[in-house]
């Protein structure tokens, strides 16, 4: 269920050079304020720059006696408004009677997401999404509990595991501005439950059908959406084949209702994993977890096919149909396209066991949980934002702040 959450402000500090008193940091208000408008035309805000306080801190950065020294809190009016005010700071300003000055910046590169304190919310009476139930709170309301006691289990989290088939060319890699998708397979299960609950196969023919995935997807509202390759190819295939076909309501799989998808290019590097491409599709309020991200992550093998992953780990392997066969026995009888149909129906269903063998929603949740941050960054991100996440949330204990 969505919560709305009024009233963050996002911030950043920056150290006060010696001599600047309250006249100063209103004089740097001020020029702030008209920097800020004229580099960035596009905001709509009357003020960029809410207020900057004088607050007592400690870097991280060296070696300190337990001695707070004055730092400069910015806040400003929208996220995006941070990184355009840190490069201000950082190319300095002309401050009458200080001179010229250029100022360290902290904090300025923390995701939002990580910043969550706690108290109270209220529920919505006009609905945004398709939810059952939603909140709004104010940020200063929010709890974030402890994984202790009762908020220790395991949420039952509803997961649709699905597969595409393409009646592409002979030769040809599947193309959505020309091959139609013809079968999408659906496998839906409740965490911690064996077998799934839902199980079909959407024969699209000419893919003017399309459209009816997006109503399975509201009809079953899943948290979790999986498959094999479903971040490379499934998922982007089938939205541009939308888009080419002109059926517009097609990329609302979101939870917040009136709001399509979007797609771009990725790139994740890290010294132990590589160089691998991928790519995002932002969908408000489901998790898309690929487990051929995740085990390419996770495990070294000779082969990341989904056969042989299935081989090795659940001891079986796909129907034994040919991909370049599939048009053949879409176009053939009854029987060859009942064949096509368990194939694909096996696709989804594998990656859904594959899922409950390496127990991989069990795993990420706990890491998510002891690192602080959302489940979609354990596989999306590297390791340095959960030691980021980390450091920042001792940081605040211990009163301290970190450069960036």
């Amino acid at each position: 269920n969505p919560c709305f959450v009024h009233g963050f402000e996002p911030y950043f500090y920056a150290n006060c050079p010696s001599g600047m008193g309250p006249d100063d940091i209103s004089r740097v208000h001020q020029i702030l304020e008209g920097k800020m408008k004229e580099t960035n035309n596009n905001y709509k805000a009357p003020k960029c720059i809410r207020r900057i306080e004088l607050v007592q801190k400690r870097s991280t950065m060296h070696y300190q006696q337990e001695t707070s020294h004055p730092f400069l809190k910015i806040v400003v009016a929208l996220p995006t408004m941070v990184a355009s005010c840190r490069g201000i700071l950082d190319r300095g300003i002309h401050i009458d009677g200080l001179g010229m000055k250029s100022f360290m910046t902290y904090e300025s590169n923390i995701n939002f997401s990580l910043q969550v304190p706690r108290g109270k919310y209220n529920k919505i009476s006009r609905s945004l999404s398709n939810c059952q139930l939603e909140f709004y709170c104010l940020f200063s309301d929010l709890i974030s509990h402890a994984p202790e006691g009762e908020f220790s289990t395991m949420a039952p989290f509803r997961i649709l595991s699905f597969d595409i088939e393409c009646a592409g060319r002979k030769d040809h890699f599947p193309d959505p501005s020309h091959d139609p998708s013809i079968h999408i397979a659906n496998v839906i299960t409740l965490l911690g439950e064996g077998l799934p609950f839902v199980r079909n196969v959407m024969t699209l023919k000419s893919c003017s059908s399309i459209a009816d995935v997006d109503d399975l997807v509201r009809e079953v509202d899943p948290n979790i959406i999986i498959g094999y390759n479903i971040c490379k190819f499934d998922m982007p295939y089938l939205i541009e084949r939308a888009d080419v076909l002109g059926i517009a309501e097609f990329p609302m799989l979101g939870r917040i209702r009136n709001s399509s998808v979007s797609i771009k290019d990725t790139t994740f590097s890290s010294r132990q994993h590589g160089t691998r491409e991928s790519k995002e599709v932002t969908m408000e309020g489901r998790v898309q977890f690929d487990l051929l991200q995740a085990i390419q992550r996770d495990y070294k093998l000779s082969s990341y096919s989904l056969n042989f992953v299935s081989a090795h780990f659940l001891n079986e392997q796909k129907e034994d149909v040919h991909h370049s066969i599939i048009s053949d026995l879409h176009n053939g009888n009854s029987d060859t396209r009942k064949s096509l149909v368990v194939y694909c129906l096996k696709n989804a269903y594998l990656p859904q066991r594959l899922l409950d063998k390496l127990m991989f929603i069990y795993n990420y949740v706990e890491m998510a949980r002891v690192t602080s941050v959302p489940l979609s960054f354990i596989l999306s991100r590297g390791q340095s934002i959960k030691v980021m996440s980390q450091l920042f949330r001792k940081a605040k204990q211990k009163n301290l702040i970190i450069p960036n």
